[in-house]
């Protein structure tokens, strides 16, 4: 509850200044939904694995065919081998789960014309794309705790073992989805939307690149970060360094969708409506 209203004011702040015309054209509202994620531990299986997210919209309509927007959402992420039907993933062994707290503006546009709290423009199908930050924090288990897997380097990031150094957990993403939205009630409208993030990271489940040599990563980071880079079920530590542990290639997607509620704070002035088609 605390975020929600945290990611309230957040969104808000920027039109706090704005005039009468703001007014007729802003709605606000709140979302409750799933997210899941698409990556090494999950590469092709949509809304499977989803676990519940919620969050807020502000929209500000410009006209009857397009709107600013902008959201704040939280959700998790996870992904398991053991999930898989895959030898080589049942074999890897291989789990994460994150949260994910995502801020993202960007442009909503409507197929059809529509306006809140207007029957002669009562519903419209719409996509929408952005640019969002998102944190992130991979997680492992060990003897039933969670564990951050980001500072054990787990491929060797930040060691000589790897080019590479230790991940950043904030990053960027750019927000593609469609929706429909509808009247409801008066100064009230319901949203059913779906929107998939395209990632600039291999990271979000702590999987990328190869194995390196076990009992080096065991002396430079530890025995933890050792025995979660590998805890192949043909053995821990059995991976040869070198041996594809994910696909680099491929980056990282995530998924927001669900219900948003939505209403108008304030009274429409038809005197401000004349220039809003």
């Amino acid at each position: 509850m605390r975020f929600l209203i945290i990611s309230l004011f957040v969104v808000l702040l920027p039109f706090s200044a704005m005039s009468q015309r703001f007014k007729s054209q802003f709605e606000i509202g709140v979302m409750g939904g799933g997210s899941y994620y698409i990556g090494d531990l999950n590469p092709n299986k949509h809304f499977v694995y989803s676990k519940p997210a919620f969050g807020a919209i502000v929209r500000y309509n410009m006209t009857t065919r397009w709107s600013w927007r902008f959201t704040a959402t939280y959700g998790n992420v996870h992904g398991a081998d053991s999930q898989s039907d895959d030898p080589f993933q049942l074999n890897r062994n291989l789990s994460f789960k994150s949260h994910i707290l995502e801020l993202a503006a960007g442009v909503e546009i409507d197929l059809f014309k529509y306006r809140i709290n207007d029957m002669k423009y009562p519903i419209s199908p719409y996509f929408f794309y952005e640019i969002a930050y998102f944190n992130m924090n991979p997680q492992g288990e060990y003897l039933g705790n969670p564990v951050d897997l980001q500072p054990l380097g787990t491929e060797g990031q930040g060691t000589a073992l790897s080019d590479k150094n230790r991940y950043n957990l904030h990053q960027l993403s750019i927000p593609l989805g469609i929706g429909v939205k509808f009247n409801l009630a008066k100064r009230v409208a319901i949203s059913v939307e779906y929107g998939i993030r395209k990632t600039f990271t291999d990271f979000l489940d702590d999987v990328s690149g190869n194995y390196v040599d076990h009992d080096q990563l065991r002396a430079l980071n530890g025995p933890l970060a050792a025995e979660l880079a590998d805890p192949s079920l043909s053995g821990i530590g059995s991976s040869p360094a070198g041996l594809n542990r994910g696909n680099s290639a491929n980056k990282d997607w995530y998924s927001f969708y669900g219900v948003m509620l939505t209403f108008k704070p304030f009274k429409r002035n038809i005197c401000d409506m004349r220039g809003w088609r």
